[in-house]
């Protein structure tokens, strides 16, 4: 009986102020989406580190003539170079990748963009020495030891480029997370009024059910269970959101961008993932905004 009876508040305390719900769900909507977004970015730099933390590498590209003359590193100065590095402290392996090599691992990277691969040449690719480090900070003495050696073009570090695209992707991540947070706030001011206004419209009948002995914990819980299923309905609508977003612009639009394989594509685990996250937090925040408005405002 006293479970149908808040059942039926809630019901009717939403139909009631139903352009405030329908306000409160759609910005609680847009916030949780956001919030979803960044989770997402977070998500695909893990997927990154994962990916390239043992793939790092530093790079000795060679000059021009060493690249067209020596396809196996059995000249010099190439067979110096490479013998250097090999007895250089920190380094784990050296490997040779001649002009072939790299024109070929070009065509594998960029294999969905037939407008890059048909305006490349074998020819422009320089030959390399991809250099293992046990640890990454010994870069600095390395680029300073072979910097400048005859046949050496130029020694490059892969973390740099990464690191580069990390600063991107937090920025992209941190942007969001803002907007989220302003969001949340227009949110939580929705949440608040519309309690106040629900919990104004039914002073009458609440304060009969006190007057009968109801509890003030009874008598709050239909406001409570209201910002919730507001809460969830917007998180809802945002996993929503999201999912389809995957299938219209994700899948669609970056598939360039993601078939290179130097970034992770988002998949739709991903999206799983986080979805539980985004319905608890607005569930947690709805629900706290929701005790802490009839605490301070609202005497029931």
């Amino acid at each position: 009986m006293r479970a149908s009876f808040v059942f039926s508040e809630v019901v009717n305390g939403l139909r009631r102020n139903v352009t405030m719900t329908i306000a409160m769900i759609l910005t609680t909507a847009i916030s949780v989406g956001l919030l979803g977004g960044g989770l997402l970015v977070v998500r695909l730099i893990d997927k990154m580190q994962e990916i390239y933390q043992d793939r790092v590498e530093v790079v000795v590209f060679l000059t021009d003539d060493v690249s067209a003359n020596d396809n196996d590193c059995t000249q010099q100065p190439c067979a110096s170079i490479m013998s250097d590095l090999k007895r250089t402290s920190g380094v784990e392996s050296v490997t040779f990748e001649n002009r072939q090599k790299a024109f070929e691992n070009f065509n594998k990277v960029f294999a969905s963009q037939p407008e890059l691969r048909d305006v490349a040449r074998a020819e422009a690719m320089p030959a390399s020495l991809r250099v293992k480090l046990s640890d990454q900070a010994r870069f600095p003495a390395l680029q300073q030891k072979f910097t400048g050696r005859p046949g050496v073009d130029n020694v490059v570090d892969q973390a740099e480029y990464l690191n580069r695209l990390f600063d991107v992707l937090n920025g992209i991540r941190n942007a969001t997370f803002s907007i989220a947070l302003v969001q949340a706030l227009a949110a939580l001011l929705l949440i608040s009024n519309t309690i106040q206004l629900s919990a104004f419209t039914r002073r009458t009948e609440t304060g009969i059910m006190r007057l009968v002995g109801a509890t003030r914990w009874y008598t709050q819980l239909p406001f409570l269970l209201e910002a919730v299923v507001s809460g969830l309905i917007g998180a809802f609508l945002a996993i929503i959101g999201l999912l389809i977003s995957k299938a219209t612009f994700i899948d669609r639009v970056m598939a360039p961008v993601f078939g290179t394989g130097i970034i992770p594509n988002v998949e739709w685990g991903d999206i799983a993932l986080i979805s539980p996250v985004l319905l608890l937090v607005a569930a947690a925040v709805s629900a706290v905004t929701g005790y802490v408005t009839l605490r301070l405002y609202v005497r029931l």
